[in-house]
């Protein structure tokens, strides 16, 4: 969120409703993060295709099944294989739960000293987290117990699926995460995440970027979780060319944006490198998309550039932003802006947000971005809708409102009023009302900028703004029209 700063007089009813959208979009932003379930199909050791999983199953085959995993049948491993593959079916597991004892049935057959049990009936545990019954995935919380001992255990490919097992859990129950908050989740994880698997490693971000988006992780679990200096193991694996993977960065990069988002102790985390690494970490992104290789990347710059966005907009003594001043980093959020927007518009308006919130009040990286020539750039995105050109214009509007030297700047820019112009066209009035306000800080600073606007058709603009169908859109077109304009002799 930009913070409010000062503006020139006549603008402070913009202002406010500047504010106001700004403080939606945080609150939208925040609300809105990723809460997803994750069936690992690779962990499946029978070469099962998925094709041959069953579409059906009744109540009486379910039974069948139960009772031959219950009474130690000679088959109870092909009944357990048999179990697990239509536990995928919302239907199986609700008639599989409701039997007396399943669960407890499952947890012994979990705890087997025989591995091929274990693995299978881990399995089964897997497809209830899977569930997406609440109900069903909670009357799994007493295998949380057995679940965190065996994090500890020999296995890699068994400590990955208890992992997700309990991401699954605790995706959706406040009672899971609770209690594995009492049972020792924080430190298993912090042992987890120095493993030498990678594997492992991504399991386990995983499960922590469940707890971290939790409601109530402000109160109960961000918390332990500086404590415990995970971010600073996290803050290491943000490197591109970690050997554990993108995808295991990707995690890692959200569970430090629920942190950073949350408010809590974001110097902690400036402290042990935050910064630099992320911003290393888009640099070298830059330069992997201009490269012209993609494949995956929107998954990784959409939350570093968010986390980035958020601990710009939490640092209130501003002593970290002299980490940002690096050409290198605007070079590549322009790469992103432009080679994201056709695919992954949402890569771009994440970007813009970030510059917006780099932006605000800060002399010298607005005059990186005119001595690196990105108004033009910013200028393409003018017509796209969806968020993105009302970002660009509040990110204009931190340039012009810094004063005359700038706003000559964007003047003499080719393409600015047009632009403009056709935002002014408008029917949104958020967009039209921010296209205005732009307009009055660069006229007020930049008289010259006047006859160069009306010498291209734009006090013509002004004029049929005045009609629009908003009151205060009227309102500020009249107010120009009057201030600036008003002997129509430029």
């Amino acid at each position: 969120m930009i913070r409010n700063r000062n503006r020139v007089c006549g603008v402070e009813e913009i202002k406010a409703k500047r504010r106001q959208h700004e403080w939606a979009l945080r609150k939208a932003r925040k609300e809105k993060q990723l809460v997803s379930k994750r069936l690992p199909r690779g962990l499946q050791d029978d070469g099962e295709d998925l094709e041959i999983r069953e579409t059906s199953v009744t109540r009486e085959e379910v039974l069948q099944l139960y009772q031959r995993i219950q009474h130690g049948s000679d088959d109870r491993l092909t009944a357990l294989r048999s179990l697990r593959r239509v536990l995928h079916l919302k239907e199986a597991q609700q008639i599989f739960v409701r039997f007396e004892n399943s669960i407890r049935v499952l947890n012994g057959l979990f705890t087997s000293n025989l591995a091929s049990v274990q693995l299978e009936a881990a399995q089964c545990l897997l497809e209830l987290s899977h569930s997406d019954d609440p109900s069903v995935s909670l009357v799994c919380l007493p295998a949380t117990p057995y679940l965190l001992t065996y994090l500890s255990g020999q296995s890699a490919t068994f400590t990955e699926l208890c992992l997700y097992i309990l991401g699954n859990l605790a995706a959706e129950n406040e009672a899971v995460r609770s209690q594995l908050l009492l049972q020792g989740v924080i430190q298993a994880l912090s042992v987890c995440l120095q493993s030498p698997h990678g594997a492992v490693v991504e399991a386990t971000a995983y499960l922590l970027s469940q707890m971290l988006q939790a409601k109530e992780a402000g109160e109960k679990i961000i918390l332990a979780v500086l404590e415990a200096n995970l971010t600073a193991r996290l803050i290491r694996l943000l490197d591109l060319d970690s050997e554990f993977g993108m995808q295991t960065t990707v995690e890692c990069a959200w569970c430090l944006h629920y942190i950073v988002s949350s408010g809590i102790n974001s110097e902690c985390m400036i402290s042990q490198g935050l910064i630099s690494q992320a911003v290393k970490l888009l640099i070298a992104l830059g330069r992997t998309v201009d490269s012209g290789t993609t494949d995956g990347v929107e998954l990784l710059i959409y939350p570093v550039a968010r986390c980035l966005g958020n601990l710009i907009a939490s640092d209130e003594r501003q002593w970290c932003r002299s980490q940002f001043h690096d050409g290198d980093l605007l070079q590549a959020l322009s790469v992103f802006l432009r080679g994201c927007l056709q695919s992954w518009p949402f890569v771009t308006r994440e970007c813009l947000w970030l510059l917006n919130n780099l932006s605000a009040g800060d002399r010298q990286f607005c005059s990186a971005i005119l001595y690196h020539n990105l108004v033009p750039v910013f200028l393409q995105l003018i017509p796209f809708s969806g968020g993105i050109n009302t970002l660009v214009l509040m990110l204009l509007g931190n340039v012009a409102e810094l004063g005359l030297e700038y706003c000559e700047n964007l003047q003499q820019q080719k393409g600015l009023f047009p632009a403009l112009c056709t935002t002014l066209s408008t029917a949104d009035p958020e967009v039209a009302r921010m296209t205005l306000e732009v307009l009055n800080l660069i006229f007020s600073y930049c008289q010259q900028a006047c006859a160069r606007f009306a010498n291209q058709n734009g006090i013509l603009a002004l004029e049929m703004v005045q009609y629009h169908s908003n009151d205060e859109v009227r309102v500020r077109a009249n107010f120009l029209m009057d201030r600036y304009f008003a002997d129509k002799d430029v």
